[in-house]
């Protein structure tokens, strides 16, 4: 079972269990997704961050801070820092480059290899991924065809039993492209916003879908 974290304590699920964050830009979508999966680094699980918005120096940054530890063990699939030739490139295990957003197919393979890596490498069993942003990806392709790449992602999440964890802006696409995408999810967490901040309420998976001050 995959504990969610602090700001749904208490809240369980099983292994091959994909949700899906949706809210307004600068809700903390991507912080909230962090912190899932801090939920696991912490006890030694495995975690990897498929990164459609920020290069992977600036992702192990931020999720350091989030852990609270220097270094922690992550996997990144940059799919920014090719394609803007922005910052440097470290290459290592544990950092993978796609080309861009639109390169669903090496986004895939990238993952697989982190996947063995940490499997093989460090014998590690139970992995946390988070993809942010599925709105980057729609900017690129068409909603088909990040469909259709969903449905292999998510499925590849499932038969690893791991969690997947994936990011929508709800404000930047029809209600009908985000409902189709909802259709390949187990749970969806929604965020809005609320008296001076930001509430969630975690639909799909658990027993408790109170709203939860974020």
């Amino acid at each position: 079972m995959y504990e969610l974290g602090a700001a749904f304590s208490g809240v369980d699920v099983e292994p091959g269990t994909n949700l899906l964050i949706e809210g307004p830009p600068m809700s903390g979508k991507r912080e909230l997704g962090f912190q899932i999966l801090a939920e696991g680094v912490k006890d030694g699980e495995g975690a990897i961050v498929v990164t459609t918005k920020d290069g992977a120096d600036r992702v192990l940054k931020d999720f350091a801070e989030t852990v609270g530890v220097e270094n922690p063990t992550v996997g990144v699939v940059d799919c920014v820092t090719k394609q803007q030739g922005m910052g440097s490139r470290r290459e290592s295990d544990l950092v993978r480059y796609a080309s861009s957003p639109n390169d669903l197919t090496g986004i895939g393979i990238e993952l697989s290899e982190l996947l063995r890596t940490l499997y093989e490498g460090r014998q590690v069993t139970e992995n946390r991924i988070l993809l942010h942003s599925l709105s980057t990806l729609l900017m690129y392709s068409d909603l088909q065809t990040v469909f259709r790449f969903m449905h292999v992602f998510t499925g590849r999440v499932q038969s690893a039993d791991a969690l997947g964890v994936f990011v929508v802006d709800s404000t930047a696409h029809d209600e009908q492209t985000v409902s189709t995408l909802k259709q390949l999810f187990d749970g969806v967490v929604s965020i809005q916003e609320h008296d001076d901040g930001f509430r969630a309420r975690l639909l799909g998976v658990g027993d408790d879908q109170s709203w939860r001050e974020l």
